[in-house]
């Protein structure tokens, strides 16, 4: 067992916690608590602490593992969170190039999110959550976003993180004029934009998405085709970016999926 926070694998493990830049360098991220460590694919675990009352507790569910026990100080040291959950895994990082994800889309024409400067961790999980509700192919960041591999984003990923495909690029615009040159629609979240229904997403397209409080440079929403709104109601004058960015890709979905007909929505 290992039980002093000095251990040298402990002390490493918690700078990685801590920091993007020893997260980029080790080329992989925390992963805590039970939900999210049985969602790893088992190919990309480094390495797996857990305490003994975890492993008592899910024994049944460890056929085939293999860990470190640690003591419950040391799950302590290494949460991100209030209530220790009693295992961690360090998992490799995976990710895609922006062109590379044009071919993640299987059965239907590539959808993209292309996020800018977003920065709430809570934010940027939600949009995993939801990118991967839809079925859409992928998300593209710029590297001003928050980190994907913070702990914070992690859970609120629940998940996704490990299913959906994304990338990282130094510049959002840039992914941008290349998916264009591949025949991608560009459409720009944007206040002053045109209502966001009656305009046909059935072919490949992505949609820019801006940071929480000053939205899309307008260097990036020029290289849109077309920008859009939300419409509302009252006096709300913007949502929430993934809220609106959920919004947007099941406007989607309802047309690439469902139609209309006399008996009501018919899946295709």
């Amino acid at each position: 067992m290992i039980s002093s926070t000095s251990n040298a694998r402990i002390k490493n493990i918690i700078k990685i916690k801590k920091s993007a830049r020893e997260r980029r360098k080790q080329a992989c991220f925390l992963v805590e608590g039970p939900r999210m460590f049985f969602e790893i694919p088992p190919e990309d675990i480094l390495e797996c602490y857990m305490t003994e009352e975890f492993e008592e507790k899910h024994k049944d569910r460890l056929a085939g593992r293999s860990w470190d026990r640690i003591g419950e100080n040391v799950g302590r040291a290494l949460s991100d969170t209030q209530t220790p959950q009693g295992v961690f895994a360090l998992v490799r990082m995976k990710e895609m190039k922006a062109e590379e994800l044009l071919l993640a889309g299987e059965n239907q024409p590539p959808c993209l999110l292309l996020l800018e400067h977003i920065q709430d961790p809570g934010n940027l999980g939600t949009m995993f959550r939801s990118a991967e509700a839809a079925g859409i192919t992928g998300i593209v960041m710029d590297s001003a976003t928050v980190d994907p591999y913070n702990p914070k984003v992690i859970r609120s990923t629940m998940g996704s993180v490990f299913r959906l495909p994304f990338a990282i690029v130094d510049d959002i615009k840039e992914a941008g004029r290349i998916l264009k040159e591949k025949g991608v629609a560009l459409y720009a979240a944007d206040l002053s934009g045109q209502v966001l229904y009656g305009h046909d997403f059935r072919q490949a397209c992505a949609f820019f998405i801006g940071n929480e409080g000053n939205g899309l440079t307008e260097e990036t929403a020029r290289l849109a085709d077309r920008r859009l709104r939300i419409p509302m109601e009252g006096q709300v004058e913007s949502l929430n970016a993934s809220m609106a960015a959920t919004i947007i890709l099941y406007e989607l979905v309802r047309q690439r999926k469902w139609e209309s007909c006399s008996q009501g929505p018919v899946e295709k």
